[in-house]
């Protein structure tokens, strides 16, 4: 990493490569799907992501490394971003500070909102929690100047909402929801900059699984083979499709509405994959994909999710795969996995099994196999609904 040089504006210190002559480069994020990530992983999965965020954000660079920019979110916060996310900025200077302003928190006929007032497009993550419900939302670089928060009737998810300022530039914002379970948010600025808006998704008035859209992801296809049959050879990306298919005949059967994101076998990229969700607004996802290990005696089915309010989906299925007489794989938290990344929808990955493993793909093999996964991530999903209740 290159050195660095520390510099100090109003009083305001900051970073900015010591080779760098022409001064502190200033850049906003831009594309689709932009991301910041913690570090800089090594995996196949990379670096583990922190948010997604909106368009328009602006940060600072305080160094380069390889197709990646570290930038300074706030005083003792950083992230990395990827350069083809990020657009330059060039003669532009961050202010000493940012000031926050008034709040509304309302609702419409469809979901609640907490709009925020904000002087610039700053970074942003957000954090789900559990027992109590809430959501958790870091702006960077904001100081308070929120003297009221003004809280309306209309809305129906939301209990409370409040702020700490819990670093001198990090504002925290508090989001306490009515159920004991995450339904969704998006987060993004609106058209004027000015008002950071997290659209909160409220429980359906009806858990029952007919009331529902759940979204259907058949992983891989076209280009993206995935996985090998350890004697078959084949590929992946075929038999989630399978699968997928099966899942999506027996919710149609049950009057479930459904989305699936591929129905044949396309190249479709994770961010295609992501948009199409989000147009299409489901009320939860399930990924369809097969396991494959490098030792060929590891076999089993497992499931996964990336944020604590969405755990709960996933261990149900679990439990109800688990009657397929599949070794238990685990349920594993934290997935870096992409569409395990947006906040907008409960969602669940499932590993149904592994093709590197001659036992698990003889059962993959199978039709009859196919329509039980069907059938388990059904009554999974079910299960989890009259928790609810």
């Amino acid at each position: 990493m290159k050195k660095l040089l520390c510099c100090c504006l109003f009083g305001f210190p900051f970073f900015l490569p010591a080779q760098d002559s022409s001064g502190t480069q200033m850049v906003q994020t831009t594309g689709r799907l932009p991301f910041l990530k913690y570090g800089l992983g090594q995996d196949r999965l990379g670096g583990a992501k922190m948010t997604y965020l909106d368009t328009g954000v602006v940060m600072r660079v305080v160094d380069s490394v390889g197709n990646d920019y570290k930038v300074q979110l706030s005083k003792h916060h950083y992230a990395y971003i990827e350069k083809s996310s990020t657009q330059s900025l060039p003669g532009i200077m961050q202010p000493p500070f940012h000031l926050t302003s008034s709040w509304r928190v309302y609702g419409d006929n469809q979901f609640d909102y907490v709009a925020i007032g904000v002087d610039g497009r700053l970074p942003y993550r957000s954090i789900q929690q559990i027992h109590p419900w809430r959501i958790v939302v870091d702006i960077f670089g904001a100081t308070s100047n929120t003297n009221w928060i003004s809280q309306f009737g209309t809305v129906k998810e939301i209990t409370n909402t409040w702020y700490e300022q819990t670093e001198d530039d990090v504002m925290r914002i508090f989001i306490e929801l009515k159920h004991n379970q995450h339904w969704g948010y998006h987060i993004a600025y609106d058209s004027s900059g000015q008002k950071l808006v997290i659209r909160v998704n409220r429980q359906p008035d009806r858990l029952k699984i007919q009331k529902l859209l759940v979204g259907i992801d058949a992983g891989h296809g076209g280009t993206n083979t995935g996985a090998a049959g350890v004697a078959s050879g084949v590929q992946e990306k075929t038999y989630t499709l399978k699968i997928a298919r099966e899942l999506n005949r027996l919710m149609r059967r049950k009057r479930v509405s459904t989305f699936m994101t591929r129905d044949t076998d396309t190249t479709l990229s994770m961010i295609e994959r992501t948009e199409a969700l989000r147009d299409a607004q489901p009320h939860l996802l399930i990924s369809i994909h097969l396991n494959a290990s490098g030792n060929v005696s590891v076999n089993g089915t497992s499931t996964y999710y990336r944020y604590i309010g969405y755990r709960s989906l996933s261990q149900f299925i679990l439990k109800r795969m688990l009657e397929l007489s599949l070794r238990d794989a685990g349920n594993i938290g934290s997935f870096n996995f992409s569409l395990n990344g947006p906040t907008e929808y409960p969602n669940c990955l499932v590993e149904v099994a592994f093709l590197s493993n001659a036992e698990d793909e003889k059962k993959i093999l199978d039709p009859q196999f196919h329509r039980a996964v069907a059938r388990k991530i059904y009554k999974g999903i079910k299960d989890w609904l009259k928790e609810m209740n």
